[in-house]
């Protein structure tokens, strides 16, 4: 399963660790994805994997339990 938000699209992106010794080898940086139940058009419920930031501006509805 790939690790992508399903609003924004946001995914992992690749970067350098740097040691201080200036040894460099390569490290993703992952979203911060969240499992979460948003109501859908319609009426219904789904489980979709949202980061954060899509969470956080309201950019869903969350599903009551």
């Amino acid at each position: 399963m790939a690790r992508v938000c399903e609003i924004c699209g946001k995914k992992t992106i690749f970067g350098h660790n740097v040691s201080h010794a200036h040894n460099v080898t390569n490290r993703p940086w992952h979203p911060n994805l969240q499992r979460v139940r948003v109501v859908v058009t319609g009426g219904g419920t789904k489980k979709v994997r949202l980061c954060t930031r899509c969470l956080r501006s309201g950019k869903v509805n969350k599903a009551v339990s």
